[in-house]
């Protein structure tokens, strides 16, 4: 069977080689079913790519854009998922901007040894050191709490729309209450 089929292959691709037009009008006979097959003929020409190029960009102005977030009603399912990977950007960002700036601080003359942050903390007024404790609090707990939501989903367990939702709620409370209390009293 197989070598009756390749044999068949063969000879129609020895056929098309030497004669395109006789071996697409087989094709298209084959194909129309009682009507007459239109066809268009293409029409091409040279240019340079960044021509080419520039015909692309054009194209793509034209597209439509997803409206994605604009037409979406935020739910709980997915607003504290995006909250955080924007929380873990902001901590791990945070983490390797100050560690930077700490081994260069002598290259520059800056004081970001503890003694001098003490101090600096240490002067500011209460409400703002309770803002700024509260600003640092937050994110981490938030992802913190947040991962353990996702670890007890990779187990399989309260992976359940009513329970994502329930468990979504239960971390932004915890995760708030626990920064207010690192905010107010650590």
């Amino acid at each position: 069977m197989m070598l009756a089929q390749r044999a068949t292959q063969q000879s129609l691709r020895r056929l098309a080689a030497s004669n395109p037009s006789m071996a697409s009008q087989m094709v298209f006979k084959s194909l129309a079913v009682g009507s007459s097959l239109q066809t268009r003929p293409v029409a091409t020409q040279k240019m340079a790519p960044a021509d080419s190029y520039q015909i692309l960009v054009a194209q793509r102005k034209n597209r439509p854009t997803s409206p994605h977030l604009t037409i979406y009603k935020p739910q709980m399912t997915w607003i504290p998922s995006a909250l955080n990977r924007v929380t873990g950007s902001v901590l791990s960002g945070g983490f390797y901007v100050f560690g930077a700036a700490y081994l260069v601080s002598p290259l520059f003359g800056w004081h970001l040894d503890s003694a001098s942050m003490a101090v600096a903390f240490g002067s500011l007024p209460v409400a703002a050191k309770v803002a700024a404790k509260f600003a640092v609090a937050m994110p981490f707990t938030f992802h913190s709490f947040n991962g353990l939501r996702h670890l007890s989903w990779d187990l399989g367990k309260t992976f359940q729309n009513k329970t994502v939702i329930t468990t979504g709620y239960v971390m932004l409370g915890v995760s708030t209450a626990s920064a207010l209390w690192l905010a107010l009293f650590a």
